[in-house]
């Protein structure tokens, strides 16, 4: 493909790519307003974030799978549709539980997204020259992630409108998107036998919902060593093991296990985990504190993330652009994950009355981090990979990152609604503020907010303020283990060949064996 013809065909993908992104992070400054609106829970404000990442992680490896094995340009499509049906569904709730399930729609359909689009760019593209188009990627993603939550605040702001438009408004960019596809993205399709395995995948879906299900309700709904705690762990590990005996047996894995024997795989998934704390963790807290315990407005809050976007924009460009220039990547991981570990750090010293001048540099030297990490994660995977295992890789190290976002966001969750609790009991005895009839000092949350006296609800804002500090600090702790993993990974020279160019070579071979 000549230069031209790969930034048509990408256009298409990143149209998609910045309709999932934008219907992502349009409902992050919103879900105050939702949860109050539909007099929800803390507990429920985690669960409408929970619900998709976990149908996004749970599918991501049988999209990617299925990328190897089908038509990439259709299952780019049929992301897109899934997505779109079930965001606008989504907007039609009446109550948080329907919410909690529309979201949960509206994830496989991400989940495809977040695959398939890396899928397709390193089937076009070579690993050395995918750092000319690092710009174009990370511009989309973060006008994406920017306009989101802007478009969202001033929607929730926006009194003729309401908080319904933030569902509604992706769906015809989606319709775009579809149709920019279906005339620029020609992928062609490497004829091979195919094999689905369904049983791996029913098992390794299965497995991963009922742990993070567990994950997030322990603890909360029931005790960790209750018989409910103990029987959903059991039942998740036991389908799990039954995934991996079957992945060793079957003749096209979902994830090949012999992935694992590539040190680089291994190190970059472990890796990832840390990462997807990150890009998860942030933008559902952060919009949390600047709202609850900053009292901003929705839009005000969108525009307090920008440091953290600007930062992680500009890396990620600088550095796609100097890999493909010298060839070397290594470096630029351990750069960006040390730089995590001291954003996760100095965000973990804030409180209630932080100076939001010294909190914009903090937010800015972790989205340098996540920048120069995130993509070269990925892009140290696909390197080493045979043409055949591209897709089935790169969803992997998706995989593992979403499996860290949705454990990260639920237990992180889990650790603020508990904080927040003891420190408003404190707050008020301290004080000696009184509870509204018919309540305890436990129950008052985000959900009563509004009804609350200023009094009251003075100590609550402040409450969430100095716990949102002990979730960065565990963050800070995970990507410590970023940094380990990264620094063990052994840099390899980058390909010059496209994942097309690989699985074409990989099938000559095999028909000549």
């Amino acid at each position: 493909m000549t230069h031209r013809q790969t930034l048509e065909a990408l256009s298409g993908m990143l149209l998609a790519m910045f309709t999932a992104f934008l219907s992502s992070t349009i409902v992050s400054n919103a879900l105050p307003t939702i949860i109050t609106d539909l007099h929800g829970t803390q507990h429920q404000y985690t669960w409408v974030i929970t619900a998709t990442l976990l149908s996004s992680t749970a599918s991501t490896p049988i999209w990617g799978k299925l990328a190897d094995l089908f038509s990439k340009k259709l299952l780019v499509q049929l992301a897109i549709l899934i997505f779109t049906v079930g965001s606008v569904l989504a907007g039609l709730s009446q109550s948080v539980d329907t919410l909690i399930a529309w979201r949960t729609v509206q994830g496989l359909g991400l989940g495809g997204l977040q695959a398939l689009v890396v899928i397709a760019i390193a089937a076009m593209i070579s690993p050395r020259e995918r750092g000319r188009y690092t710009g174009p990627i990370a511009g989309v993603m973060s006008v994406a992630t920017v306009a989101g939550p802007l478009i969202g605040g001033v929607i929730v702001d926006t009194s003729w409108l309401g908080w319904r438009w933030c569902f509604f408004v992706g769906a015809p960019l989606a319709l775009v998107s579809l149709i920019v596809v279906q005339r620029t993205l020609n992928i062609p399709v490497i004829k091979r036998p195919v094999h689905i395995d369904y049983l791996g995948a029913a098992l390794i879906a299965g497995g991963v919902c009922d742990l993070l299900i567990w994950v997030t309700l322990a603890g909360t709904e029931f005790a960790w060593g209750s018989r409910t705690s103990l029987l959903l762990a059991g039942i998740g590990v036991a389908l799990l093991a039954a995934a991996v005996f079957v992945e060793m047996k079957v003749k096209e894995p979902i994830i090949p296990l012999r992935l694992f024997r590539d040190r680089t795989t291994t190190l970059a998934t472990v890796g990832s985990i840390a990462v997807g704390v990150a890009l998860f963790g942030s933008a559902v807290f952060l919009g949390q504190y600047f709202q609850i315990a900053r009292g901003y407005s929705p839009t005000a809050a969108g525009l307090l993330t920008l440091p953290m976007i600007i930062g992680s924009t500009l890396s990620s460009t600088l550095s796609g652009q100097l890999i493909t220039r010298l060839g070397r990547w290594k470096g630029f991981l351990v750069g960006g994950s040390i730089l995590m570990v001291a954003g996760f750090g100095l965000l973990a010293t804030t409180d209630h009355a932080t100076n939001m001048v010294l909190l914009s540099g903090y937010l800015f030297l972790l989205g340098t981090g996540m920048g120069m990490t995130m993509q070269n994660l990925v892009l140290a995977v696909q390197n080493t990979v045979a043409g055949t295992d591209l897709g089935a890789a790169t969803s992997t190290v998706s995989f593992f990152r979403s499996l860290g976002g949705t454990v990260g966001v639920s237990v992180l969750g889990a650790v603020l609604a508990a904080r927040v609790t003891d420190l408003t009991v404190l707050g008020i005895t301290t004080a000696g503020v009184p509870v509204p009839a018919g309540g305890d000092a436990g129950s008052v949350g985000i959900g009563s907010l509004n009804e609350l006296p200023d009094a009251l609800a003075d100590i609550v804002r402040a409450a969430y303020g100095d716990a949102t500090s002990q979730i960065f600090l565990v963050a800070a702790v995970l990507s410590v283990f970023t940094l380990i993993a990264v620094l063990a990974i052994k840099e390899v020279p980058l390909r010059t060949k496209t994942g097309i160019e690989m699985q074409r070579e990989a099938v000559r071979e095999a028909g000549a064996a």
